[in-house]
């Protein structure tokens, strides 16, 4: 007998998840999209309304996909839903159906190449899926990268023509660091100072360990000097993060089997992130395999699933773990030197909805002497980065990275806080873009790291005057 369910949605997981929403609307005044354009389907539950529509048979057309991927997937809606609608799950899923079943997915319909995505924009995502995920291939075109933007064409690309007819290349110049002191490679074990209090692993990324090698370094640093002995797999590799948000599963699985032997070898108590969304995607893992054993059950599959979900429980994000750690172990031992600053703290999307931690970060930054928590004044508001939308969709991020950097600035604040790099980055051009004084950016690792050194602000890119 056919599944009645489809090929999109074996098992009715999918469909049954939708019919969870009522339509009340208390999703709407949390949507970034739905803030910046006013339209109905570019809320959640508009876009909840498209997917029933796509579960009942209705092709994946290029005007349905359009909404799908003008969602940042920054789960603020999932925060804010009085009945708990995993969305999270719908639209991870709903993601790959363009390229997957153009003719739709109900009874008796057959999954057929999709038509939701003009050829530029798979060829696009094609590019940066063959790139972001591998180290030594995203390595390799730091140089041409670099040499742009020491001969200024970067800003000749920002611009000229290319913003309108390339806005994604626009795009990935605009948010691409600028060159810093190169730094060398974590070994496989930092060793604890001191007494000994846990044996950690550390995801160093793929993006991560590129492009943002110091705040890798700096987080070490900061496990090693609270007693942690640091594990770095050297063949951890991707985490399968941007390919699970992106709606792209068989290459997240890829990832994450990989990510999961690697660090099952390292024998560690936890494994430490630094990075939101890879953190969240990791404490996913347990239920993405277990999803996949009841829809395409086969050899293996069950045991692969409990221990996915063995790997997620043992995973925690940097604050969260320096936390638990402070609780169940006589609380910090570093000595924290003042740094006399007003901070606005920066709620990475991946970590205060997906992860509900907010408090762990406030808390480490509020032990430092002399330094002035600040709120920010948007509620949390994502700031356009979410992975790679803000290479897909400059034009949307942009404008969040605006508002964002306004909200920012009524702060007064000199230093900017995140725990998530690609929204250090986001921030950091919406920032400098919009003029203005000077206002550093830098992760919760990084400050703290000062701090535990004893380093001046300069340290962190905050200036004297």
């Amino acid at each position: 007998m056919d599944d009645p369910s489809g090929p999109l949605d074996p098992g009715g997981h999918l469909a049954a998840t939708a019919s969870d929403c009522v339509h009340c609307g208390f999703c709407l005044p949390a949507c970034p999209t739905y803030q910046l354009w006013g339209e109905e389907m570019d809320s959640p539950r508009g876009r909840i309304h498209l997917m029933s529509q796509v579960l009942n048979g209705t092709p994946v057309t290029e005007q349905v996909t359009l909404h799908l991927d003008r969602c940042l997937g920054c789960m603020a809606c999932v925060t804010a839903c009085p009945s708990g609608v995993r969305y999270d799950e719908l639209i991870e899923a709903a993601r790959g159906w363009p390229e997957r079943a153009g003719a739709g997915a109900g009874q008796g319909r057959e999954e057929q190449p999709g038509t939701g995505r003009p050829l530029r924009e798979r060829a696009v995502r094609a590019a940066i899926f063959a790139t972001f995920p591998y180290p030594k291939r995203l390595r390799a075109l730091t140089g041409p990268l670099r040499a742009a933007q020491r001969a200024r064409l970067d800003r000749l690309v920002l611009g000229g023509p290319a913003a309108r007819y390339a806005p994604e290349l626009a795009g990935s110049l605009r948010l691409a660091p600028q060159p810093g002191a190169r730094q060398p490679r974590l070994p496989a074990r930092i060793p604890a100072r001191g007494q000994r209090r846990a044996v950690v692993g550390m995801l160093t990324g793929c993006v991560q360990q590129v492009f943002f090698a110091e705040v890798n370094a700096a987080t070490a640093r900061v496990l090693a000097t609270e007693g942690c002995d640091v594990i770095v797999p050297p063949g951890q590799g991707c985490c399968g993060a941007l390919s699970l948000h992106s709606g792209r599963a068989a290459e997240a699985a890829r990832f994450a089997e990989r990510a999961i032997a690697e660090f099952e070898r390292a024998g560690v108590d936890a494994i430490v992130v630094n990075s939101a969304g890879c953190g969240s995607a990791m404490k996913e893992f347990g239920g993405f395999f277990a999803r996949a054993a009841t829809t395409s059950p086969g050899p293996g599959a069950d045991a692969l699933a409990e221990q996915a979900a063995a790997f997620s429980g043992r995973v925690r994000d940097f604050s969260e773990f320096l936390a638990e750690l402070y609780d169940r172990d006589g609380g910090p031992r570093a000595e924290r030197h003042e740094l006399p600053v007003n901070a606005a703290y920066h709620d990475a999307c991946h970590l205060a909805h997906a992860q509900r931690i907010r408090r762990q970060p406030r808390d480490l930054l509020r032990g430092i002497p002399r330094l002035n928590l600040t709120e920010v004044g948007d509620g949390g508001t994502c700031c356009g980065s979410a992975g790679v939308y803000n290479l897909m969709q400059p034009q949307a991020a942009a404008e969040l990275g605006e508002r964002k950097a306004a909200a920012l600035r009524a702060t007064g604040a000199r230093l900017v806080v995140s725990a998530n790099p690609g929204c250090s980055l986001q921030i950091a051009a919406a920032l400098a873009a919009g003029g203005g004084e000077p206002v550093a950016v830098a992760h919760l690792a990084e400050v703290l790291d000062t701090s535990f050194r004893g380093l001046p602000l300069t340290a962190l890119g905050v200036g004297t005057g």
